[in-house]
């Protein structure tokens, strides 16, 4: 099959969880979204939430089907596997705290039937006080912990960092974490859906009964020797115009933050996809020579076959943009 190259916008897959809110569509002007919505999945080719492609020559396309079929043109060559995509990106509204939970490593994913997933937050909004809870505090062991799931004091145990719009924390697989109530974020995963839950804060699910737990297996995937976590704060630097900033790198990703007033080239990453998410502003992105539109809270996957793309704001807008790392 041919690969027309231009730039991909999906049909996001909502996911209504316990602890959703409304921010999602409200924010970014969606009119399709659920009314309790707690995530979107907008560039997914994990099964349990397959993107699609919404406009061009591959409409109606899945994300797993173009990786499948295109391989290294779409996902680059520095791709582990390059017949599968190798992240997930979401939205992620908070209305309520989500549940105390950690994801395995490569190392112990297998043995447990999961899937590896260390993933990154950049929280776009946040209500008045808000907070994420992320790693265990100094001195907490297996003995402690157990103890506090078994007294239902286990949020006790967890490091509680205040955060803004702005922030982004690094959530390497084997970490303990919480995202607290208020909270608007956007993630970058690995291609996983492995959770492995501790504590639901007492919480009922939308049949009137608790959540189920997976206390052995996150037991086993803990990585209690991981440091004491550290949030990035962006905002100081998101001022200057048209100059690309790092937000963070991981062995699995790496993000970078512009403002824009003026027309800026995306260099072309043979290595690597290009994925932009506009958090705020409008603009429309370029690729050979075909133009998409990018408002506010568009996801857009460049491929990594693309000669270039160049994005044009229509008012000072700021893009997210996230590749695999160098």
């Amino acid at each position: 099959m041919d690969f027309p190259v231009y730039s991909l916008i999906f049909k996001p897959v909502y996911k209504n969880y316990v602890w959703g809110g409304a921010r999602i569509g409200s924010a970014f002007g969606r009119r399709d979204v659920p009314p309790v919505c707690a995530e979107s999945w907008e560039l997914s080719a994990h099964a349990d939430g397959l993107s699609r492609v919404t406009t061009g020559p591959l409409a109606g396309l899945s994300l797993a089907d173009l990786t499948l079929c295109h391989g290294a043109a779409l996902v680059g060559a520095r791709a582990p596997n390059p017949t599968r995509f190798p992240l997930l990106f979401k939205l992620i509204d908070a209305r309520e705290r989500l549940s105390v939970q950690v994801h395995p490593t490569a190392a112990n994913a297998a043995r447990l039937g999961g899937d590896p997933k260390t993933e990154m937050w950049m929280v776009l909004d946040s209500t008045p006080g808000a907070s994420i809870h992320v790693g265990l505090k100094p001195g907490v062991g297996p003995d402690d912990l157990r103890h506090a799931l078994e007294t239902k004091q286990a949020g006790g145990c967890l490091n509680t960092l205040a955060v803004r719009a702005g922030d982004a924390i690094l959530i390497p697989g084997g970490q303990v974490h919480a995202i607290g109530a208020g909270c608007l974020i956007y993630e970058v995963q690995q291609n996983s859906n492995t959770t492995y839950r501790l504590y639901d804060w007492d919480r009922l699910g939308s049949d009137g009964q608790p959540r189920p737990l997976h206390i052995a297996e996150a037991l086993a995937v803990i990585d209690w020797t991981l440091p004491a976590p550290k949030l990035i704060r962006t905002g100081a630097d998101g001022t200057a115009i048209n100059v690309w900033h790092d937000v963070l790198s991981s062995p699995f990703f790496r993000m970078r933050r512009i403002r824009l007033e003026k027309t800026e080239t995306v260099i072309r990453d043979s290595g690597s996809f290009q994925a932009l998410f506009v958090s705020s502003g409008t603009a429309s992105a370029t690729v050979e020579g075909v133009t998409a539109a990018l408002p506010c809270g568009t996801s857009c996957l460049i491929p990594a076959a693309a000669s270039g793309c160049t994005i044009t704001p229509h008012d000072t807008a700021t893009l997210l943009l996230t590749t695999l790392p160098l």
